[in-house]
């Protein structure tokens, strides 16, 4: 293991976020060898952050890169996860402050919150076999800070490193009814400033959002982790994401799981 690589780069990285500077890809000698290197830079990355920054436990997880559209607006052809602080967490109707970002992204996905620790399957989970162990399900919106980040050259190891862009999280309201539903199949639909204008599927996630979670729970189960009751997966955005300005007003609509409502604060 390059400890010396990986504590240099998880300080670039936070230096960056903290002092909001532009993105950049890592390369040539900042470039993680794999991903596996990458996920200890983002390890010790979180460690910085409770240490400097005052960030508590983790809330849950969230799972970036998954569906085609966004894997293909960041040219790049895999998902990654990364962790979701308590303090990034907010309750539906959640009015953002552009102010506390460089560019302000939203995306839009179903949470699913773990009723019950996962033991441990050395087969590893599926998304049949991890179902078992949610105990609600809501619509989110996953707030991302990409550090204006230049889209053509991007690769997911960079994103990786970077905590996955991740900078908060809007839950809508829990549904424990979920397992009625087939929710690798739902109709999803964006309501922007009072104007249905885009609509998708939350199969586009992984093939199936539940398929994001068992992703989460095998990754932590091969660095003897765990999904832990009380905990959340943000299982990935099924539509592309948009960026948007101060006054503006979003709804996520998700049938059978109602919606999830966030607007930007107007600039002061």
């Amino acid at each position: 293991m390059r400890t010396d690589y990986i504590h240099r780069v998880a300080r670039e990285r936070f230096n960056g976020w903290r002092d909001r500077q532009t993105f950049t890809q890592l390369v040539g000698e900042d470039a993680p060898q794999d991903m596996a290197e990458a996920y200890e830079v983002q390890s010790s990355l979180y460690g910085i952050m409770r240490e400097e920054a005052g960030f508590t436990e983790f809330a849950g997880y969230k799972v970036a890169l998954t569906s085609p559209a966004i894997q293909e607006m960041c040219g790049v052809n895999e998902p990654a996860f990364g962790a979701v602080f308590r303090e990034f967490v907010h309750a539906n109707g959640h009015e953002i402050n552009p102010a506390e970002f460089i560019r302000l992204g939203i995306e839009f996905e179903i949470a699913f919150e773990i009723g019950q620790d996962l033991p441990e399957k050395p087969e590893g989970y599926t998304k049949e076999t991890v179902a078992n162990f949610i105990s609600a399900a809501a619509p989110a919106f996953e707030l991302i800070d990409d550090r204006d980040a230049d889209y053509a050259h991007l690769d997911a190891k960079s994103i990786l490193c970077d905590r996955c862009w991740c900078n908060g999280v809007v839950l809508g309201e829990r549904v424990t009814a979920w397992h009625g539903l087939d929710v690798g199949n739902l109709a999803t639909r964006i309501i922007w400033n009072g104007v249905e204008d885009e609509q998708g599927n939350s199969g586009n996630v992984l093939g199936h959002p539940l398929n994001s979670v068992a992703f989460v729970a095998n990754h932590l189960q091969e660095r003897g982790k765990q999904l832990r009751a009380g905990e959340f997966v943000m299982t990935g955005s099924a539509l592309k994401t948009r960026f948007p300005v101060p006054g503006d007003h979003a709804v996520y609509h998700v049938d059978g799981l109602g919606e999830v409502v966030a607007s930007v604060a107007n600039a002061v």
